[in-house]
């Protein structure tokens, strides 16, 4: 969802289609911080793009972004006032673009649950807390009905548990769709916990971004951006059953969502095709079927191959040691992997070492 009175997405991705490295990372996250708002119908300012494009180019620096956010509102409201939603809009996807900023990342709780005071203070009573009471919530994609969430006594004890689970899950062994469905089955299960009083599709969204990140991947930032409504109602459906109804819980649906943020896939992502009472039964089956980037033939590495293998296909003359930073990983287990592809015949070295370039074989 566009702010109405602002084009903020085509301004932003100006300096995507400028090139330059710096500035590319910093609009990708600040397109990332502004599109999520949508999940809660929010719509940021006029003053947050401008101090956006400020950071962007390098005038100001994250710190002084937050204060020029902060102190816009000082101005504006009264310290005991309530936050309308411009303001929360605003100083959230500050937050948001800070922590997409930074390299660092611990899969824990403790994370995901630091990553929401991070977000939220200042908007929030009770920032990066568990809530002390239960609740429901009603859903226009399932006609006004609610998902069951957690318990609030239990919340703990289940966040630990689906995090040890998702520790123990080996994604070397699996194919890259057995991961995709993974990760969507994960999403939905910390997401349908709702920990949190509010905030907790735009934490669970952050969340799993870095944690994508470790991976190797570059977010396609863009399928957030323009599909953060989808990415919500995805997680209802995720997460309801109604059998009176015939109604199953699926992934089906975040799982095209995944496919897109990291295959590169075209499907269509429509609010309408997940809502309770959408008859088009084969929806789901001809996205997935006419997709040409979700049927490969040739590949059967790892998601962690996948994405390294997708930052090449983006930079054949990438050197070993900018695919290490790139992706995270140690130049060691880069060259490990780049000396199995070419084994494996993936890919191959075209004009030497020095100024070669690498061409892939396979089609992703």
């Amino acid at each position: 969802m566009m702010n109405k009175n602002q084009n903020w997405k085509l301004e932003l991705e100006e300096y995507i289609r400028q090139g330059e490295p710096e500035q590319t990372e910093k609009s990708a996250a600040w397109q990332t911080a502004i599109g999520l708002q949508a999940v809660d119908g929010l719509q940021t300012s006029k003053y947050l793009l401008e101090t956006a494009r400020e950071h962007i180019e390098g005038s100001i620096d994250m710190s002084v972004a937050k204060q020029r956010i902060w102190s816009y509102y000082e101005q504006k409201h009264d310290r005991q006032s309530d936050f309308d939603s411009t303001m929360e809009a605003d100083i959230v996807s500050v937050h948001i673009a800070e922590l997409l900023g930074e390299k660092t990342f611990q899969f824990s709780p403790a994370t995901y649950q630091n990553i929401h005071k991070r977000l939220f203070a200042g908007v929030f009573d009770h920032v990066g807390q568990f809530r002390t009471y239960n609740i429901t919530k009603q859903e226009w994609v399932l006609n006004g009905e609610t998902v069951l969430y957690a318990s609030c006594d239990s919340i703990r004890e289940t966040l630990d548990y689906d995090f040890s689970q998702e520790k123990q899950f080996v994604y070397e062994s699996v194919s890259v769709p057995e991961a995709v469905r993974h990760i969507a089955k994960f999403a939905s299960g910390i997401w349908q916990i709702h920990p949190f009083c509010e905030g907790n599709t735009r934490s669970t969204a952050v969340f799993i971004i870095k944690y994508l990140q470790t991976f190797g991947f570059q977010i396609n930032n863009d399928v957030f951006v323009e599909n953060s409504w989808y990415f919500r109602n995805a997680m209802v459906r995720a997460n309801y059953n109604n059998l009176q109804k015939g109604i199953h819980a699926t992934t089906e649906f975040l799982e095209l969502f995944f496919e897109n943020l990291l295959l590169g896939a075209h499907h269509e992502l429509k609010n309408r095709y997940l809502h309770v009472d959408y008859k088009k039964e084969d929806t789901i089956q001809s996205a997935k079927t006419d997709d040409p980037k979700c049927q490969n033939d040739t590949f059967n590495g790892t998601l962690e191959d996948l994405a390294i293998l997708r930052v090449i296909a983006a930079n054949p003359h990438i050197t070993q040691k900018q695919l290490a930073e790139k992706t995270g990983k140690s130049e060691r287990t880069i060259k490990r992997r780049m000396t199995d592809f070419q084994e494996k015949e993936y890919l191959r070295r075209v004009n030497g070492k020095r100024n070669g370039y690498w061409e892939l074989n396979i089609t992703l």
